[in-house]
């Protein structure tokens, strides 16, 4: 894929992509408790599995009650398919733990504010947040468009349109707001929100726009 490419494919799914990222700030919107923790359980169960399992697995939970009351033996057991499910049974014990005060600074917060100091707080005071969860858990409450979620798809993508040279074995935070300012800069080159490109190179791989 080349950047004309890129760009024909995007004038095709921009209306879906939009559509989709307003879905995303109507739940900034809602500011419904329930629902942007399901946002951060997703977000902490993604990696190293498919998204639309950990999204079941969280659906499983919700449907049981036991997103705020259930063990972590309980949870765990509701984590088919997920990798390292006992420890990510954990992540979510300890999110719920934070749940409170995380709200209360996400209150505080604009969403037309660039969110990097946000992204921050999120990872040290979040257990199993790194910085490719928190971007896309504020994105995916529609807080974070200006930050990039630098996945597996996100990465070979910005690898085949020369945007980085190689995907790093591991991602610093150093090198992960390194290639994030290649990706932003790339986005203003093709007139392509960061936000947009995103969802895009999902599509791409997946063949839908989920989450």
């Amino acid at each position: 894929m080349n950047k004309t490419e890129l760009i024909q494919r995007y004038k095709k799914l921009k209306t879906k992509i939009v559509k989709r990222l307003n879905e995303f700030k109507n739940l900034w919107k809602t500011k419904d408790d329930e629902k942007l923790f399901c946002e951060l359980c997703f977000c902490l169960l993604t990696p190293q599995s498919k998204a639309k399992i950990c999204w079941d697995a969280v659906v499983r939970l919700k449907d049981k009650g036991l997103l705020f009351q259930g063990t972590q033996k309980q949870i765990k057991d509701c984590l088919t398919g997920v990798r390292f499910a006992t420890k990510k049974a954990e992540y979510i014990i300890k999110a719920r733990k934070s749940f409170p005060e995380l709200r209360q600074v996400l209150n505080n917060s604009e969403p037309q504010i660039k969110n990097y100091e946000l992204r921050e707080g999120l990872v040290k005071n979040i257990y199993g947040l790194g910085y490719k969860e928190a971007s896309h858990f504020l994105r995916n409450i529609g807080v974070g468009d200006n930050l990039a979620i630098l996945d597996r798809h996100i990465l070979k993508n910005l690898k085949l349109l020369g945007v980085i040279e190689e995907i790093p074995s591991h991602l610093t935070s150093k090198k992960y707001k390194e290639i994030e300012n290649k990706m932003i800069k790339f986005s203003k080159q093709v007139n392509i929100p960061v936000s947009h490109l995103d969802l895009l190179f999902w599509s791409k791989e997946t063949g839908e726009i989920f989450k």
